[in-house]
């Protein structure tokens, strides 16, 4: 029995497109069948088309709309598999190309046509895959930009065999198969057909003697450290593209995305491009006026408090906000006002305050009996 897809990625019923979209970003990564221990593949590869489904489904708002009203059944009497993934937005999540690969071996070339659009035919060496990566980073790294230097393991050629996969490169032969063409043609009445021979992959040689490094993969895993650079303003899910530092391919590199996460702040609380924050201020300085300093994440200012300023008051600082990845603008810090009211006082403190309540006229440690009754006739 099929679980229900809200449940397969862990969002609630009424969760948006962008939320759907971040969640199956973060599984479909976790589950990547390179991303876990050879143990593990078989179960993980399970685990990713599951979430793939139901991502195609509840990103899709016809699909979804059929599936909250009918279940699996209106799914399964509707659409096809192939209908389930054309269409659906894989591409602005993991860019163009990303998982080629591993969509076309879990889910056949009919469908992958389906993945961002692009024909299942390609000629011509393919591309190596992307990869991506997730990278968290401060706000202040957020606000100023950052350089950062990361560790990305990667498949790449290997160097003793110059990626052939034959020992010291040179232990190879014509394949039998197809006389080194790479292809095998197969006749049928009018018609004559050229297939990649299935022997040689459509290299015309065949190993005689692995490469003792990469045992006649062609390729070894290492880890590089990879010198990226975050432009300030971004934000959580900013995807940056990095040319040419993902795997290895015959038709050349594939492309490293990384994916911003940004921290939680002590202080600061970030809304687009806006910045909030609450300010203790002395009640005193409330009452009578004055200037306070402000942090920012520029460094400190200073800002005027006009004289009675209510605990709540919002001020905006302007252009101390967040900056636009773009350049040309930035956001506002909104400062919001919270009274700060002593814990403590000395005897001397207290008569002063105990002389202004007399003078104002205000009661001390005595109940308002007008607001007593408003309340006894609300709960009676």
């Amino acid at each position: 029995m099929k679980r229900d897809y809200y449940e397969i990625l862990g969002v609630a019923k009424d969760a948006s497109v962008q939320e759907i979209k971040k969640k199956y970003r973060s599984l479909a990564l976790k589950y990547h069948p390179d991303r876990v221990q050879e143990k593990d593949k078989k179960q993980a590869e399970e685990k990713f088309k599951e979430i793939s489904e139901a991502y195609g489904v509840l990103s899709d708002p016809q699909k979804r709309k059929m599936y909250d009203q009918y279940g699996h059944a209106g799914i399964d009497q509707r659409y096809t598999t192939e209908d389930i993934f054309k269409g659906a937005d894989f591409s602005s999540i993991f860019g163009e190309g990303g998982l080629d690969d591993i969509f076309s071996q879990f889910f056949g070339d009919s469908i992958f046509g389906g993945f961002g659009g692009r024909s299942s035919r390609r000629s011509g060496p393919r591309r190596g895959r992307d990869i991506q990566y997730e990278m968290e980073i401060t706000l202040e790294e957020a606000y100023k930009g950052v350089k950062r230097k990361i560790k990305v393991p990667r498949n790449e050629y290997c160097r003793d065999c110059s990626g052939t996969g034959a020992k010291n490169g040179t232990a190879l032969k014509s394949c039998s198969a197809c006389a080194g063409q790479g292809q095998v043609f197969m006749s049928s009445g009018f018609f004559r057909m050229a297939q990649t021979c299935s022997s040689c992959n459509g290299r015309g040689k065949e190993i005689t003697e692995y490469c003792p490094k990469c045992q006649g993969k062609g390729s070894v895993r290492v880890t590089r450290n990879i010198d990226v650079t975050v432009p300030a303003g971004v934000d959580n899910d900013t995807r940056l593209r990095i040319r040419g530092e993902g795997e290895i391919g015959e038709g050349g590199a594939g492309d490293l995305y990384l994916y911003i996460a940004v921290e939680p702040h002590k202080f600061f609380e970030r809304i687009g491009s806006d910045l909030q924050m609450d300010l203790p201020v002395n009640f005193v300085v409330a009452a009578l006026g004055g200037e306070v300093s402000v942090p920012t994440l520029d460094g400190t200012v200073s800002m005027k408090i006009p004289s009675g300023t209510q605990s709540g008051k919002v001020f905006r600082l302007k252009n101390k906000g967040m900056p636009s990845v773009r350049g040309g603008y930035q956001g506002s810090q909104y400062v919001r006002v919270m009274l700060q009211v002593p814990t403590r006082l000395s005897s001397e403190q207290r008569k002063l305050l105990e002389d202004y309540a007399k003078l104002s006229g205000d009661q001390i440690n005595k109940e308002d009996n007008s607001f007593t009754e408003k309340i006894k006739k609300v709960f009676k």
